[in-house]
């Protein structure tokens, strides 16, 4: 079990959902090997168990959670799979996997790496024109740039078009402190997810803190994009890319609620 588990670990760990997808393509899927998916308790959480025996992440780890609805969640996953394992079909097994290989033990790392996003943070940066535009990132973006003001004490600064302005550090410490609040590596790898998909850490910060749903961030975080697609149109793998990328923040989302909720 742990080889076709390892056979696994490329097409499930890709950040981008539409590399994984070609990834799985190119290679035939593994048979599915086992009959029963149960719920195991041991001191690392809630584990998953085919037929009896603990599911390992690519780097041999128990595949293990805090809480008992996340573990339905990924035994739902396992049981959903046909005659063959389709990684592209257990993205929350995936997230699990890459909190626990990666994010585990280089939580300063990531939790450096979202505040460094939110040194050059997308919602900080703003058109000159058109003036329609210009007012739909005021509308939309300003609102939460007053949040992290008023309730985190994080002042940021915008600037308009794409030259580099630099922050000032009590807004950098301020918003370091206020994601301090997720500590967890799962908790870590959903932000770091919803950062990542929409080049806002303060959008993902809105979200952990409950300002903002999943459904509000991915819309402020496209609000450039719909415009152009409002007046030049899209393609077609633009779309299924956008609808990817949409499904795996909606994955970090409900696997965060479920870790933060117990």
């Amino acid at each position: 079990m742990r080889e076709i588990l390892s056979d696994l670990s490329d097409a499930m760990s890709d950040p981008d959902p539409v590399r994984r997808a070609q990834i799985q393509m190119k290679r035939p899927l593994p048979k599915r090997f086992y009959k029963e998916v149960s719920i195991g308790q041991t001191s690392d959480g809630y584990s998953i168990l085919l037929d009896g025996r603990a599911v390992r992440t690519p780097a041999k780890q128990l595949l293990a959670v805090d809480t008992a609805t996340l573990a339905d969640r990924l035994k739902e996953e396992w049981e959903a799979q046909g005659e063959e394992i389709d990684p592209a079909k257990m993205p929350v097994t995936r997230l699990v996997n890459t909190a626990l290989d990666g994010v585990a033990d280089n939580r300063q790392a990531v939790f450096d790496e979202i505040v460094r996003f939110a040194g050059t943070d997308m919602i900080c940066y703003r058109a000159d024109s058109p003036e329609r535009l210009v007012e739909q990132q005021r509308e939309g973006w300003d609102p939460v740039l007053d949040w992290a003001a008023t309730t985190l004490g994080a002042r940021f600064i915008l600037a308009e078009g794409v030259m580099h302005q630099e922050q000032p550090q009590p807004a950098i410490t301020a918003f370091a402190a206020a994601l301090a609040k997720f500590d967890s590596p799962l908790a870590l790898a959903c932000i770091h997810t919803v950062t990542t998909l929409t080049g806002s850490a303060i959008l993902a910060l809105a979200f952990a803190h409950g300002r903002l749903d999943a459904e509000a961030v991915w819309k402020l975080a496209h609000i450039d994009e719909d415009w152009q697609i409002e007046h030049w149109g899209t393609d077609e793998e633009a779309f299924r890319r956008r609808e990817l990328r949409w499904h795996e923040l909606e994955v970090a989302a409900g696997v965060f609620s479920a870790v933060t909720s117990g």
